[in-house]
C-alpha cells in the first residue's frame, strides 16, 4: 500500500490534529495510525520497578497486586472510574451532575486518550459526586465517580478500543464491573422476583428455586400483617410485605403528613403539644421534620441502599439523590414524597390507620396473634381498646416510644440497655461556618444557591475524664465526642414528646437557606453511666434521658424555652449575663450556666471536645456561638433482641423488632434498609418468598450506635 493510500485511513479528527501547529502529543506516547485505523497505539511510559524505598509504597503496590484480578472481557460491563478531581473553578457547580469539558479532560487521562473533546459524553455517567474543601489541597475541587459504558463507547468512538485494551484494575481508582449495578427500585426488585418464581421450573428439592407470589394460589387467604409505626422502616416493610402479596395495616399513633404539619405550627406558635403528633411521632418519623440526611455508614454503594435511594426517587425525591455524595432531602421534600408512598401502598390495598397507639400485644402460647389499639385522639379514660388479630406484628415504633419498651417488658420481652450518646446543640452563624470551611469561596454559597454546597461538618475526638472527680461506681473515664446530626443552614427544633420534659433537634429545608448552622456535640454514654446515678435494669438508659430532658426543662423555666449558653462562657464556667447572640430556636432561650445540667465528668467531656474541634475548625469556639440544651434523642437507649436470619423476636414468636426504635438502624436509610429486610425475611416466613434477599441486594448491615 502506498503512502497515499493510506491517508485516506487517517480519521478526520488526526487530520486536524496533524494540520494544527499548535497541537503535539506528549512526549511519552507514540502512535501508530496503520495497524489499525479505528484504534491509537500508545507506548506508555515505563514506571520505575526497582527498590521502593518507603513502607507506604510497598503497602500500596501489595494492595494493587491483591486487588489485581484477570477481567474475562475488557469490552463487557462497566469500567468505574474513582477519585476524578475537577477544580471549583472549572466545574458548572454543584448542581450540575452531567459530564462537563473539564471533567471529560480527567477522564481522558485515565483512559490515556490524547484528545479528551473526542470522547463521546453519552458513554460517560456520574455515579458520585462530592465536594471536597480541605485545607491541606490547593484548591477546593469536585470530586467524581465515573462510569465508563464501554458497549456505548466504542460504539460512538472505536479509536477507543486500544486504550480499554490496556486498562488495567487499580485498587480504589480504576474497577471493573461484569456489569451495572444499579438495583433498580424496590417494586420492580420484587415484581423480578415474583415472575421469576412464576417462570421458574421446579428444583430437585421440589421447591420453586426463588419466590411465589401469595396470589398464585387463590384457595389460601391472604397472611396478615401488621406494621406499628410509619417511619423508613415501617414503610418499607409494609412496602415489600404488600408487594409479595400480604394483607397489610399500618398503624401510625401520630398523624399523616398534613395534619402534623399543622400540630407542629401550632406547637411552634402558640406552644401546643399534641403528644401523639409532634416532631417524633407521625407519619415518616422522627426523620420527617429533620434534615432528610440519607448518608449512612452501612455501604453508600450497596445494592441495598441503591434500592431504598432508587425508591426515594421513584415517589418524587430528585435525581440528584443518587449522585449526591452527601445527600439529603430537607423537609419540604419528604412531604410531598411520603404523600406519594402512602398513596401507592393504598393501591397495593395497605389499610392505614393513623392516630392509632397500639396499647398492648396479643399473645397465646408465646406467639404473637394480634394487638390491642386504640384512638390517640382520645385522651379521656374513657376511651375503647379495640382488639385486631394478626398472623404477624412487625414493631417499627422509633426511639422515642417509651411506653412501648414498657408494654414489651411486661411480655417478657429481652431488651438489652444500649449506648447512645447526649449532649448539648450549638449553633453558629452559617456565614462564620462557611468561612472556616471555604475561607474566600465562602461567598459562593449564596443561600443554598450557589456554586458551592452550603458547608457542613463533621468532628469526632476521643477525651479523657482523667483530671476529674468520678464516682466510685463510676462512669468511663474515656469516651467519643462528636458533632451529630449537623444541620447546615437550618434550624432548632423541639423534639419533646411530655411537655415535663425538653430535648432538642436540629432541622433544614432543601435549600438549607436560613442564616444558621447547628449540630449537636454529644458524648457517648453507657450503664456505667447509668448506674453512677443508680439507674439500673433495660430501662435505665430512658430513665436517663428523662432526668436530663426534665432537668433542662426546670433550667428553662417552662413552657418550652431552651436553656443556651455561649460557647466561650461554657468553656470558662460563667453566666457573662442574660443577654445571648440570636437563636434560631422559635419558643424562646433563656441564659443559664449549662455546668448546672450533666454530671461534671460529661461536662468535662464537652469542653475538652469544644477545644479540639477549635484546632480542627479555626474559629469553632467563638462568643457568637451558642450552646442549647438538651440533645438526648440520639438513638435507641434499647436493644429488642432478634434473629439475625429471620429478624424475628427471640422472646415472642411472630413478632419482628425493626428500626432505630429497636436498637439496629440510625437515620433514615439504615431504617429503611432494615425495614426492607425485615419485610423479605417475613414474606419468605410466611411463604411468600422462596429466595435469598442477600444474592440480591448483598449481605444486610446494622448501622449500630448512630453517628451520622
Amino acid at each position: 500500500m502506498s503512502m497515499a493510500s493510506t491517508k485516506n485511513l487517517v480519521p478526520s479528527h488526526f487530520s486536524f490534529l496533524n494540520s494544527n501547529p499548535k497541537f503535539t502529543f506528549p512526549k511519552t506516547q507514540s502512535f501508530s495510525l496503520y495497524s489499525n485505523p479505528f484504534c491509537i497505539t500508545c507506548s506508555k511510559k515505563v514506571k520505575r520497578k526497582g527498590k521502593l524505598r518507603y513502607p507506604s509504597e510497598k503497602k500500596k503496590l501489595k494492595q494493587q497486586q491483591e486487588a489485581q484480578v484477570d477481567v474475562e472481557n475488557k469490552f463487557e460491563g462497566i469500567w468505574r472510574l474513582s477519585k476524578l478531581s475537577v477544580s471549583v473553578h472549572k466545574d458548572p457547580g454543584k448542581d450540575f451532575l452531567g459530564v462537563s469539558d473539564a471533567l471529560l479532560q480527567e477522564i481522558a487521562k485515565v483512559l490515556e486518550f490524547p484528545v479528551a473533546s473526542m470522547l463521546p459524553q453519552e458513554a460517560f455517567k456520574v455515579v458520585r459526586k462530592s465536594f471536597d474543601a480541605r485545607k491541606l489541597q490547593k484548591e477546593q475541587k469536585f470530586v467524581y465517580t465515573v462510569d465508563v459504558d464501554v458497549h456505548k463507547l466504542l460504539n460512538l468512538e472505536p479509536r477507543t478500543w486500544e486504550f480499554i485494551s490496556e486498562l488495567e484494575p487499580k485498587v480504589g481508582l480504576i474497577e471493573h464491573l461484569p456489569q451495572d449495578r444499579t438495583s433498580g427500585d424496590i417494586m420492580s426488585i420484587v415484581h423480578a422476583c415474583v415472575k421469576s418464581g412464576q417462570d421458574a421450573t421446579t428444583s430437585e428439592h421440589g421447591d420453586r428455586n426463588l419466590c411465589n407470589g401469595s396470589h398464585t394460589n387463590a384457595s389460601h387467604r391472604k397472611p396478615k400483617v401488621a406494621v406499628v409505626g410509619s417511619g423508613p422502616a415501617g414503610l418499607f416493610a409494609s412496602l415489600v410485605l404488600a408487594e409479595f402479596g400480604a394483607d397489610v395495616t399500618l398503624m401510625e399513633r401520630g398523624e399523616a403528613v398534613e395534619k402534623r404539619g399543622r400540630d407542629i405550627g401550632a406547637l411552634v406558635v402558640r406552644r401546643i403539644l399534641q403528644e401523639e403528633s409532634n416532631f417524633c411521632f407521625g407519619e415518616g418519623g422522627a426523620g420527617t421534620w429533620s434534615d432528610g440526611k440519607l448518608v449512612t455508614r452501612i455501604g453508600r454503594n450497596s445494592g441495598s441502599v441503591l434500592a431504598v435511594l432508587e425508591t426515594l426517587v421513584h415517589f418524587g425525591a430528585p435525581q440528584k439523590i443518587l449522585v449526591d455524595g452527601k445527600p439529603h432531602l430537607g423537609t419540604d421534600k419528604l412531604v410531598p414524597l411520603l404523600q406519594n408512598f402512602r398513596r401507592y401502598l393504598e393501591k397495593l390495598g395497605v389499610t392505614i390507620m393513623f392516630g392509632t397507639r397500639v396499647d398492648d400485644l396479643l399473645v397465646k402460647d408465646k406467639h404473637v396473634v394480634g394487638v390491642k389499639v386504640s384512638d390517640a385522639r382520645d385522651n379521656s379514660s374513657h376511651s375503647m381498646n379495640q382488639q385486631l388479630g394478626y398472623d404477624a406484628v412487625v414493631l417499627a415504633v422509633g426511639h422515642s416510644a417509651r411506653d412501648t419498651y414498657q408494654m414489651l417488658l411486661s411480655h417478657g420481652v429481652s431488651l438489652v440497655e444500649k449506648d447512645f450518646a447526649v449532649g448539648l446543640r450549638v449553633e453558629h452563624p452559617q456565614e462564620l461556618i462557611n468561612s472556616i470551611q471555604y475561607s474566600g469561596l465562602g461567598n459562593e454559597v449564596q443561600s443554598g444557591r450557589g456554586k458551592v454546597p452550603v458547608a457542613d461538618y463533621k468532628v469526632v475526638e476521643y477525651v479523657n475524664t482523667n483530671d476529674i472527680a468520678l464516682p466510685s461506681n463510676s462512669a468511663p473515664r474515656n469516651r467519643s465526642c462528636y458533632s451529630f446530626c449537623m444541620c447546615p443552614g437550618g434550624q432548632v427544633v423541639l423534639t419533646s414528646t411530655n411537655p415535663s420534659e425538653l430535648c432538642i433537634n436540629g432541622m433544614s429545608f432543601s435549600r438549607r437557606s436560613s442564616k444558621w448552622a447547628n449540630a449537636a456535640l454529644v458524648v457517648t454514654v453507657s450503664s456505667k453511666d447509668f448506674a453512677a446515678l443508680d439507674l439500673h435494669g433495660p430501662l435505665a438508659g430512658v430513665e436517663f434521658q428523662r432526668m436530663f430532658e426534665r432537668r433542662a426543662a426546670a433550667m428553662g423555666g417552662g413552657n418550652f424555652v431552651v436553656p443556651v449558653q455561649t460557647v466561650t462562657d461554657f468553656l470558662d464556667n460563667k453566666l457573662s449575663g442574660t443577654s445571648v447572640p440570636l437563636s434560631s430556636y422559635r419558643l424562646g432561650v433563656k441564659a443559664t450556666n449549662l455546668h448546672e445540667l450533666f454530671p461534671s465528668h460529661i461536662t468535662s467531656s464537652l469542653q475538652q471536645s469544644l477545644l479540639k474541634f477549635d484546632k480542627e475548625l479555626p474559629g469553632f469556639i467563638s462568643s457568637s456561638a451558642l450552646l442549647h440544651g438538651v440533645e438526648t434523642r440520639t438513638s435507641s437507649p434499647v436493644q429488642i433482641s432478634r434473629s439475625a436470619d429471620t429478624y424475628e423476636c427471640t422472646s415472642l414468636r411472630g413478632l419482628y423488632p425493626i428500626g432505630e426504635g429497636a436498637g439496629y438502624a440510625g437515620g433514615i436509610v439504615s431504617a429503611a434498609v432494615d425495614g426492607m429486610y425485615s419485610g423479605f425475611a417475613l414474606a419468605k416466613s410466611l411463604g411468600l418468598f422462596h429466595g435469598c434477599i442477600e444474592s440480591i441486594l448483598g449481605k444486610a448491615q446494622s448501622a449500630g450506635v448512630a453517628k451520622y
